[in-house]
């Protein structure tokens, strides 16, 4: 078994285990520390935070939020299918695939639209 491409593997991950811990040690050698009671304290535009950090959202952000995901990912799906367009072959089974996707998401589209998640509140 031939194991000189898990070298290289192990030399990388050393490598990066070195780097970050050299950053580690330099930064606690060369850094000064001065505690002090405003250091410590919560920064909020010079604002002493009041009440607590935990309170409830409306469920429409969270449609919103989850409506732009899907898009964000159709995106991330779509560059790469058109950088490859030509290399894909048959370019009617290309353009037939990503309508069928580009479909299936429009259906989601006017799904979310018909329940209301894309009003504003």
């Amino acid at each position: 078994m031939d194991l000189q491409p898990y070298a290289y593997v192990a030399f990388f991950f050393a490598f990066g285990i070195f780097f970050v811990a050299g950053g580690f040690i330099t930064n606690w050698l060369l850094a000064e520390s001065k505690p002090s009671k405003a250091k410590g304290s919560a920064y909020e535009c010079g604002v002493e935070p009041v009440g607590t950090a935990w309170m409830q959202f409306h469920a429409g952000y969270y449609m919103v939020a989850l409506v732009f995901v899907v898009f964000e990912v159709e995106t991330a799906f779509l560059f790469p299918w058109a950088a490859v367009f030509r290399s894909l072959g048959d370019p009617g089974w290309a353009l037939a695939s990503m309508g069928a996707f580009m479909g299936i998401l429009l259906l989601g589209l006017a799904y979310a639209w018909r329940k209301g998640a894309l009003e504003w509140l």
